[in-house]
């Protein structure tokens, strides 16, 4: 996991921008157009990811899966079994709360998901594990906030999944040994066309409830067309997550076909 840690942040922007610099100013004496190439290749980059108008634009190619009505809330239990929401990382050490706590976006995950089991009665189950091995896990982590701040109890923690697809495995492991198999999917707009995709291979039927849709009018002054810093970490989630979508079916494909 820390190789991979690292080559990751090596490789996604800004790091693979900033390796560029790296290599144009290494190789500016000696090739200095290829040099001029890098450069150009690095700051047009993070100029074009940090533009609201790019995750605006580029959020909608992911987030293929529509909103769910709040009228169609009620009904929930008679089509699916049960509601799993993802974990999303988590902030280490807050003072204010004297420890680890779900991260902004697990929190958001969370808050829908609740209003979701309180409007359909829909039991939950929560799936994250450690963080780089360290404990608690996200699932537990999790289940504490949702219980102490929204007044829903998950039924089941899933806490050994370290991506999404073991989300996927280990979630279906324990929805299956109860006899449930059809799910109300909650996780983030342009995560779930690939969470869906896990989980269906696990023989699960998956309903979605997406939510932090990202492909809407951005409301930027200029339309967008001024860098901001928060769009450039938006665009390194959509990078993240399209270049998953392309290699998850390589990856896990021939093994979801073995199963």
């Amino acid at each position: 996991m820390p190789i991979r840690y690292i080559l990751k942040q090596l490789l996604m922007p800004p790091g693979g921008l900033l390796l560029l610099l790296l290599a144009a100013w290494c190789l500016r004496r000696r090739f200095p157009r290829l040099a001029a190439g890098c450069f150009v290749a690095a700051v047009a980059g993070l100029w074009l990811l940090s533009l609201p108008v790019t995750v605006e634009w580029s959020a909608r190619l992911l987030e293929r899966e529509p909103a769910m009505a709040e009228a169609r809330w009620p009904a929930l239990a008679g089509q699916v079994d049960a509601i799993v929401v993802l974990g999303a990382g988590r902030e280490r050490d807050d003072p204010a709360w004297g420890g680890d706590q779900p991260s902004p976006l697990a929190l958001e995950r969370l808050r829908y998901g609740a209003r979701l089991a309180k409007a359909s009665g829909l039991p939950l189950l929560i799936s994250g594990g450690l963080h780089f091995g360290q404990p608690p896990s996200e699932a537990a982590l999790m289940a504490q906030v949702l219980e102490r701040d929204f007044g829903v109890k998950a039924r089941w923690q899933e806490g050994r999944s370290r991506t999404t697809w073991e989300n996927a495995v280990y979630s279906a492991a324990l929805l299956k040994s109860a006899g449930m198999e059809r799910v109300l999917l909650v996780t983030q707009a342009w995560h779930m066309p690939r969470a869906r995709w896990c989980f269906e291979q696990q023989g699960l039927a998956v309903m979605t409830a997406p939510l932090g849709f990202l492909g809407v009018a951005n409301g930027r002054p200029v339309g967008g067309w001024l860098p901001e810093a928060k769009a450039l970490w938006q665009s390194g989630l959509l990078l993240n997550e399209a270049l998953g979508l392309l290699a998850y079916p390589l990856f896990y494909g021939a093994e979801s076909g073995r199963e």
